[in-house]
């Protein structure tokens, strides 16, 4: 039975505030502990107005201090936003809080528009620098060595798990060539999915952090009580992803009644392929299937609903329908 984990991205409801977002984060963290979810993952977006979880640390270290169990972590830091020993600072002071507990997943992609990379004084060129900036934030991880003027307080020697993320090749043959876990994007970006997959594994080097390939793909997951209830509840994804892409982004919207244009819909048909929609059974169904078709070490599933109440009771059906059938086939 592979792990199953989950992505939140601390969605600021219309009409609502961050700290309600940030609330409903960790009461959704909670319940995804008690069902036994190994994972709980935000990351970092900025000048969102949908997303809360802009400063990523700080809203990993309230839900990780809401919870007992679960790993909690980012998925995750934009490395080129930030100084390699900057990172190693943040997730080794939340390391050293919870320890055991925290995960340090990073991307390359801006995590935002070219405006707000320029507010966040990131420089044009920092995503070619990825591969060095990365070594560097692993060193500084490291017990220090005799002579090192700079080093990591708290960071050094501490056992981060460090991810790559990605929707594209590059991060796929980076992780492999350096060997870390890897996590592809797979929930809204699936074009190179299988491509990844196999490039990663075929290209792995083990590591003194990761002696064989482990890579996770994510998956969207919207339950209702009825077909058409899930599919209502999906419009909340649907207008956030059209809206994204059209350049103006919003709150995360109420599910209301939507008639997208040719373009739109193709657009939500092409990248959101892999968000499950329906009852428990068939959403559970729909996992299985992709599973055992793609074979990922772990799979880390969003909930992107309106309700709470849909969030926690879309969690509660994968675990009850889809923690249940892979024990089954298990046994």
């Amino acid at each position: 039975m592979i792990p199953l984990s989950i992505l939140d991205l601390a969605f600021i409801n219309e009409g609502s505030a961050a700290a309600e977002a940030l609330q409903r984060s960790a009461d959704l963290a909670v319940h995804a502990e008690s069902l036994g979810f190994r994972r709980f993952w935000l990351a970092e977006h900025h000048a969102m107005p949908g997303i809360a979880s802009a400063a990523t640390a700080v809203a990993i270290g309230y839900v990780a201090g809401a919870t007992k169990t679960i790993r909690v972590g980012a998925g995750g830091i934009m490395l080129p936003n930030h100084a390699p020993l900057a990172v190693a600072e943040a997730f080794g002071t939340l390391a050293s809080l919870y320890p055991g507990r925290i995960d340090l997943g990073l991307g390359r992609a801006p995590g935002s528009d070219q405006a707000t990379m320029r507010a966040l004084r990131r420089d044009p060129g920092s995503a070619d620098r990825f591969p060095q900036d990365l070594a560097e934030l692993l060193h500084y991880f490291e017990k220090p060595q005799p002579g090192q003027t700079v080093f990591a307080v708290p960071g050094a020697g501490l056992d981060v798990p460090v991810w790559l993320l990605g929707s594209s090749l590059f991060s796929a043959h980076l992780a492999a060539i350096m060997g870390l876990p890897f996590a592809f994007a797979s929930h809204f970006a699936p074009d190179l999915m299988e491509e990844a997959l196999a490039l990663y594994r075929q290209r792995f080097e083990p590591s003194e952090r990761l002696q064989k390939p482990y890579a996770m793909l994510a998956v969207n997951a919207i339950i209702g009580e009825t077909p058409a209830e899930a599919q209502h509840a999906a419009t909340s994804l649907e207008q956030h992803f059209v809206a994204l892409r059209r350049g103006r982004p919003t709150q995360f919207p109420a599910p209301r009644a939507v008639s997208w244009n040719e373009p739109e819909q193709a657009l939500i048909d092409r990248t959101l392929r892999y968000t499950f929609i329906g009852t428990a059974d068939v959403v559970a169904t729909g996992i299985s299937t992709f599973i055992k078709q793609h074979q990922p070490d772990e799979l880390m599933i969003g909930a992107p609903l309106f309700s709470q109440a849909a969030r926690r009771a879309t969690l509660a059906g994968i675990a009850q329908k889809l923690m249940d059938r892979q024990s089954v086939e298990v046994s």
